[in-house]
C-alpha cells in the first residue's frame, strides 16, 4: 500500500535564499524515488511568483488559505535587515495552522519568531544572525551552534545549506534512517553533519573590549600568546588586581581571562590553519602547550578535529588520499539523526 499523501508547505517571498527552498524540496523529490509520497507546494506572501535573491521566479503553486499542511517551512533570504511584515506573519500563521510540524530554514526563524510560534523554544538560524535574533526576541532561546534543532512539533535550521540537514531529519521522522540514507547518498551530503556551525563562522573574537585594561590585556596576548599567561601576569600587564580583573572580565565579556586568552589562542591557531599551516605548528604559533591541548579546545569549540577542519576549508582541491578516504567514510554512516 502507497503511504498517504504527505504535504510539504514552503513560504516564499521577493529576496528569498534560493537553496532555502530548493535544498529541502530536492530532499522530499528524491525521497518520492523511494517510499516517500511528498507534496512539495512554494506559498509566496502575495500569491504571485517570488523573486529570488539569484534573480530567478519562484512560482506559487498554492495558496495560504486553500491548502493544508502537513509540513510548513519558512525559508530565510533578507532577515533581520528586511523587517517582518504583518503580512509574512499572517501567512506563516495561516500554513502553520493544523500543522503536524512547523519549521524555519536560515533566517526563516525571525519571521517564526515574529509569529510567536518561537516562543519560549528553543531555536537557531543563520550563526551570523543568531545574537540578532535573541536580541529581538528575548523569549527564544537561540542555539547559535546547532544545524538544526526540534523543540516540540517546532523545528528550527542554520545557514542556508542547513535547511537539507533539516529535511533528512524530517524525512527520518516519517520513514526511518534507510531511506534517509539513501537520499543522502544519491544527493551527495551528510546523513548527519559533523560539528556544529562555528565551524563555518567567522572569528570568534568580535569587536575589541570597550575597558582600556582588558583591550590591553588582549592586545598583549596577542602580540605574544607563547608567554605563559597567568592570572597574575594578565593583571599586571592591565595594572589592577587579579580579582578586579576577574570582575572585569564577567561583567564586560562574560568570561573569565583564562579562557579568554584561551580564545585569542584559538582565533590564532585556526588563521594559521587556514593559511596552510599544519595543527601542530598552529598550535604552538599561537601559544599552546602541545598539539593535543590545542585539539581538546578546538574539539570542544568546533565540534571537530583540526585535521578534519582543515581538510574541509583549506582548499577545494581533491588531490590528498586521506581527504578522498575521509569524503568517501562517511557515505557509509549509520548514525541516526539527533539534535
Amino acid at each position: 500500500m502507497a503511504p498517504s499523501l504527505h504535504r510539504v508547505g514552503i513560504l516564499v517571498f521577493d529576496g528569498v535564499k534560493m537553496l532555502d527552498v530548493a535544498g529541502p524540496a530536492e530532499v522530499f523529490a528524491e525521497a518520492n524515488r523511494g517510499e516517500g509520497n511528498y507534496e512539495v507546494t512554494t506559498v509566496s506572501v502575495t500569491g504571485k511568483p517570488a523573486m529570488s535573491s539569484i534573480g530567478l521566479p519562484i512560482s506559487a503553486t498554492g495558496s495560504a488559505h486553500d491548502a493544508r499542511f502537513d509540513t510548513v517551512l519558512v525559508a530565510g533570504g533578507g532577515f533581520p535587515k528586511r523587517p517582518v511584515t504583518p503580512e509574512h506573519v499572517d501567512v506563516a500563521t495561516e500554513m502553520s495552522r493544523g500543522a503536524r510540524r512547523t519549521g524555519s530554514v536560515c533566517t526563516g526563524a525571525f519571521v517564526l519568531a515574529e509569529a510567536g510560534l518561537l516562543a519560549g523554544k528553543r531555536a537557531t538560524t543563520h550563526w551570523a544572525m543568531a545574537a540578532e535574533l535573541a536580541r529581538r526576541y528575548p523569549d527564544v532561546s537561540v542555539q547559535p551552534d546547532a544545524i538544526w534543532i526540534k523543540d516540540g512539533s517546532t523545528y528550527s535550521s542554520g545557514g542556508v545549506a542547513a535547511g537539507i540537514d533539516l529535511a533528512l531529519a524530517l524525512l527520518e521522522e516519517d520513514h526511518g534512517p534507510q531511506l534517509t540514507r539513501s537520499v543522502a547518498r544519491a544527493l551527495v551530503v551528510y546523513m548527519k553533519r559533523p560539528g556544529g556551525q562555528s565551524q563555518f563562522s567567522a572569528s570568534l573574537q568580535g569587536p575589541p573590549p570597550r575597558t582600556p585594561a582588558i583591550r590591553l590585556v588582549a592586545e598583549s596576548v596577542a602580540a605574544d600568546p607563547s608567554v605563559e599567561w597567568s592570572l597574575a601576569a594578565l593583571a599586571a600587564v592591565a595594572r589592577v588586581s587579579a580579582r578586579h580583573l576577574t570582575r572585569m572580565f564577567r561583567e564586560e565579556l562574560d568570561t573569565t581571562p583564562a579562557r579568554y586568552v584561551e580564545r585569542i589562542r584559538f582565533d590564532l591557531a585556526r588563521s594559521h590553519l587556514d593559511s596552510g599551516m599544519n595543527a601542530t605548528q598552529a598550535a604552538l604559533r599561537a601559544g599552546f602547550p602541545s598539539y593535543e591541548s590545542f585539539r581538546r579546545v578546538f574539539v570542544r569549540r568546533l565540534g571537530v578535529s583540526p585535521a578534519r577542519y582543515q581538510q574541509r576549508f583549506t582548499t577545494t582541491a581533491r588531490n590528498d588520499a586521506e581527504l578522498v578516504s575521509a569524503e568517501a567514510s562517511w557515505l557509509d554512516e549509520t548514525v541516526p539523526l539527533r539534535s
